[in-house]
């Protein structure tokens, strides 16, 4: 079957290429993994912080994408779609390793532990700080703040995502930001964290 017509001034959508793959293009499912692969790799390696359990969430994902088109129904956009699909490959691998969360105490602690950072800290130096810290966090608080925070997406948009409410996500970013606040408040002032992380953010999403 020939893929659906694309011009210049009209391309091809992402719901039109998943049709064309359900109804048995073979290359139509190849074109949305070149589309997006940057963009659900960055949420990936946010959220799981290794590059090589990245890769094989990525991989999976789209595996499972691949063999579940047909499920797609529409409600959300295929990105929205795929983004659930990556995420909770994540989480899923994530609760195998059963990491046991940091608990509030033990942030403090590390906290007070830490020698402050030299004033001239560059910025991959905060971006490994904060990656590192976001290990501490429970799966759903840490895919909560990788969206919101460091991908730049809109509670709703990241609520559609990890399909749950809006409040939900609300709730978990804010009980991530809590914990995370005692053992990154020695970059609050002199690194300005904020700018890093959406800087950060900015770049995985351009990709």
């Amino acid at each position: 079957m020939n893929s659906p017509p694309e011009t210049p001034s009209q391309p091809v959508s992402d719901a039109e290429l998943l049709m064309a793959h359900i109804n048995g293009d073979a290359h139509a499912f190849s074109e949305i993994v070149r589309r997006h692969r940057d963009r659900m790799w960055a949420v990936a390696l946010r959220t799981l912080g290794d590059p090589d359990e990245a890769a094989d969430a990525v991989q999976d994902a789209f595996v499972s994408a691949y063999r579940k088109a047909g499920s797609f129904r529409g409600e959300a956009a295929v990105t929205t779609w795929l983004h659930r699909i990556v995420v909770n490959a994540c989480l899923d691998r994530m609760r195998r390793k059963s990491v046991r969360p940091v608990a509030d105490d033990e942030l403090i602690e590390a906290a007070e532990r830490d020698t402050p950072l030299p004033d001239q800290t560059g910025e991959r130096e905060v971006s490994l700080e904060v990656s590192a810290a976001l290990k501490l966090l429970p799966p759903d608080q840490r895919a909560a703040l990788v969206l919101v925070d460091m991908m730049g997406y809109s509670v709703e948009d990241a609520a559609q995502v990890l399909d749950v409410p809006s409040g939900t996500v609300k709730s978990r970013c804010a009980r991530g930001r809590a914990k995370l606040a005692p053992i990154l408040a020695h970059l609050r002032n002199r690194s300005d964290l904020s700018r890093v992380s959406s800087a950060k953010g900015a770049e995985l999403r351009d990709g």
